[in-house]
């Protein structure tokens, strides 16, 4: 088997799973009782977020746990609806957006909220210009991606970050969840980012696991509200297990993240430069500095992506269309349309996203399938 669909999931390491089984069975108290059961649970807790903290170069008191990226990139854009809507009701995102962020929006704008899209250039790129133009007085919160999902375009953060010193009291969200382990660290941790958020199964931790980093002195609101966890924005007993778990995944994926990021992107370009001098084949990711090292969005021009993604199944290689979380709506891909690709293209995407276990092997059957299967679709789109 051939595993290509790593920005939908990654399988859980044997390692981080024994973590989460030992810690499960041993450390199962309630981190807020005030017997010494709850305290060895809550000394636990507290020592994964500083764990957590330390690998990335920040306060442990601005890492909060949270069951994944939707829940939130929804907490952080609430939240700040809720904590700052005295100050303003006019929000700034991209028109690229995950559907966790989009969605938020959405809810947002039916309760009074104003929110601004930015357009994106051909590669799917915010121009931080867009953003000083549409910053306001109202503005309580900017909120662009690191690296997009569907295609793995890098986001000017740093430029972004450098127009909002200017504005100090609105918000910067972060959405980091493709970023994480890509070598991308000083991007999503740079001196304007307020809030950045993470999901635990992208990096081979259990599902149901992530976190977010808040910098500190930040307002947000909760979400949930409950017993006072999480320094009383997140309510309801933490993940003692699943946390660990999730911390000891970063541990292991900082070790090798430099390798990893390196075989990444040989396993990417061994694929590219195969796959881009087919006549019908369109590329949507690159190769540069301005892509993320383990995504490769492209095109059989004039077959549906879900039909690509079948046939591959069928050679036991798992690939994608352009996102997990709307490969099964049969739509036209969100960031393509916003790129201003043609329907009849956008619906013959495909992704080929990567993970640490990849090869070049890897890539050398992929593409002798693609070639077995081009030929077969060639008939049926001269």
């Amino acid at each position: 088997m051939i595993y290509f669909d790593n920005s939908a999931t990654t399988q859980a390491r044997p390692e981080v799973l024994a973590t989460y089984k030992q810690v499960s069975e041993k450390i199962w108290g309630n981190p807020s009782s005030l017997h010494k059961l709850g305290e060895t649970a809550w000394n636990l807790l507290e020592q994964t977020r500083t764990q957590i903290a330390n690998t990335f170069g920040v306060q442990p008191g601005e890492i909060l746990f949270t069951s994944g990226g939707s829940e939130g990139d929804n907490w952080v854009i609430k939240g700040t609806a809720l904590a700052k809507q005295k100050f303003g009701k006019h929000i700034i995102t991209s028109s690229v957006e995950h559907a966790a962020v989009r969605n938020a929006m959405q809810s947002l704008e039916k309760l009074g909220f104003e929110v601004t899209y930015l357009p994106v250039d051909k590669e799917g790129r915010v121009n931080p210009a867009d953003v000083k133009a549409a910053l306001r007085k109202d503005t309580i919160l900017v909120s662009i991606m690191a690296v997009n999902n569907e295609v793995g375009t890098i986001q000017p953060i740093k430029e972004i970050g450098a127009i909002l010193k200017d504005y100090p009291t609105v918000h910067f969200m972060v959405d980091a969840v493709q970023a994480i382990g890509k070598g991308l660290d000083d991007l999503v941790f740079s001196e304007r980012v307020d809030f950045a958020t993470f999901s635990g199964h992208k990096f081979h931790a259990p599902r149901g696991t992530g976190f977010i980093y808040k910098r500190a002195g930040r307002k947000l609101a909760p979400l949930i509200d409950g017993g006072g966890q999480e320094r009383g924005l997140r309510g309801g007993t933490e993940n003692t297990p699943g946390n660990a778990a999730m911390a000891r995944a970063i541990r292991l994926m900082k070790e090798q993240e430099t390798t990893d990021v390196a075989n990444e992107q040989a396993v990417r370009k061994a694929i590219y430069d195969h796959i881009s001098q087919f006549d019908h084949v369109e590329v949507f990711s690159g190769l540069g500095a301005g892509f993320a090292p383990h995504v490769l969005t492209f095109a059989i021009v004039g077959v549906r992506g879900e039909t690509i993604v079948h046939a591959f199944e069928e050679h036991d290689i798992y690939i994608s269309t352009t996102s997990a979380c709307s490969s099964k709506k049969h739509s036209e891909a969100s960031t393509l349309a916003a790129m201003k690709v043609p329907d009849n293209v956008a619906t013959s995407a495909v992704r080929v996203s990567l993970g640490d276990q990849n090869t070049l092997a890897d890539a050398e059957e992929f593409n002798r399938v693609f070639d077995q299967l081009y030929a077969g679709f060639k008939k049926i789109i001269d």
